[in-house]
């Protein structure tokens, strides 16, 4: 049975549409523009409770997550967390997760039925992610559970965050990926979308009693559609979404946030490795704006073009209340950052171009040069 949040059932709150990853939790709250200034300027809250939530612990819980994700987490001290993968063998992303580690517990949470390719020789080639997990635990001193029964996922965003924290006697420091417990839950604070958002885990059963707590502090009810405006401002990928079946961690940014270069061995490291030392990617992910003149977007998984060539693919596609029409997607390495570039199929074609900060160091100068361009 496909999750439904009890925020939906609450007055002004509008459902996405069915084929949205985020189905289950609210879309918008009736004002999705005004949503995303509350969220850059002041302090909003994004239901994010349809993510699945997995706990790790036992007493070789850092060890044994050390040898299956792609983070180094030996030393993960208490109180912090960070971004972490599962990748295939051949260093292809399978799973992307955050974790949480407080009082000897990891939390883990990622995409609802989120998958890793199959370590077995038989059976089906993907399986759920806990039971990759299980599989790979052997003799391991730990124990996973799925806690989403138990836990869920609100997210604050805006600079006015941290006056709401304290509200509510959370104390936590900026250091990106700052965990501590409260009453009630866990806090984990976050780099994106915008600097001072935080992840809040509470107890499921009391979701809908913190949304009241949390608006009537003064966060404004926001929908994943402000959310994911902020995230693709902040280039941030979404698996499944900004990735494709071949897509490794290189391409979209996820090299030292999300996966470890000199950590010993994990499944798929030889490639991070290699790809790493050479430097050079098949493919870079990039921000492009879209001439939004006519209202016609593309969608995930349209092409991007130079001329008749396909150079790339559209991942995710936003509506930001500054920037306009905006989107992530991957290009080939040897896309000139300052061509102008169509993207769609059908009757969705539009004209882009590349954000010139969203341009690989290497490629730098020619994307200023086509921003002067465009200003002029």
């Amino acid at each position: 049975m496909a999750y439904e949040s009890p925020l939906l059932r609450r007055p002004g709150a509008v459902a996405p549409p069915d084929d949205l990853p985020e189905a289950g939790v609210p879309w918008h709250w009736g004002d999705p523009f005004a949503e995303q200034r509350t969220a850059s300027r002041g302090v909003a809250v994004v239901d994010r409770s349809h993510r699945q939530i997995l706990t790790v612990t036992g007493e070789e819980r850092l060890s044994w997550l050390h040898l299956v994700i792609s983070q180094h987490v030996t030393e993960l001290p208490d109180g912090e967390g960070t971004e972490a993968l599962v990748l295939d063998s051949q260093g292809r992303i399978d799973a992307h997760m955050v974790l949480a580690h407080v009082d000897g517990t990891v939390y883990l949470d990622t995409d609802p039925g989120a998958m890793a390719t199959s370590a077995l020789p038989k059976g089906d080639p993907k399986q759920p992610l806990q039971a990759y997990f299980e599989a790979m635990k052997f003799w391991s001193k730990v124990e996973i559970t799925d806690a989403t029964d138990d836990w869920a996922l609100l997210t604050l965003l805006g600079p006015e965050v941290p006056e709401l924290l304290a509200r509510f006697d959370i104390a936590l420091d900026s250091r990106p990926y700052a965990v501590t417990r409260f009453s009630g839950g866990v806090a984990r604070r976050m780099p994106w979308p915008g600097a001072s958002s935080v992840d809040l885990l509470v107890p499921r059963a009391e979701l809908d009693d913190w949304w009241t707590r949390l608006t009537d502090a003064g966060a404004r009810p926001t929908g994943t559609w402000a959310f994911d405006a902020l995230r693709v401002e902040s280039r941030r990928p979404k698996l499944g979404v900004d990735t494709d079946e071949r897509a490794i961690p290189h391409e979209v940014g996820w090299i030292g946030s999300a996966a470890h270069v000199a950590k010993g061995c994990y499944r798929g490291q030889e490639t991070v490795a290699k790809v790493h030392n050479v430097g050079r990617p098949p493919r870079h992910m990039v921000l492009l704006h879209l001439d939004g003149s006519q209202e016609i977007y593309p969608e995930t998984g349209d092409p991007v073009l130079l001329g008749e060539r396909t150079i790339g693919r559209v991942g995710s596609v936003a509506q930001h209340h500054e920037l306009g029409p905006i989107a992530l997607a991957l290009l080939k390495r040897s896309t000139p950052w300052d061509a102008e570039l169509t993207v769609g199929t059908e009757d969705r074609v539009v004209q882009a171009s590349v954000d010139p900060d969203s341009v690989p160091r290497a490629h730098a100068a020619p994307g200023r040069e086509a921003a002067q361009r465009l200003r002029g």
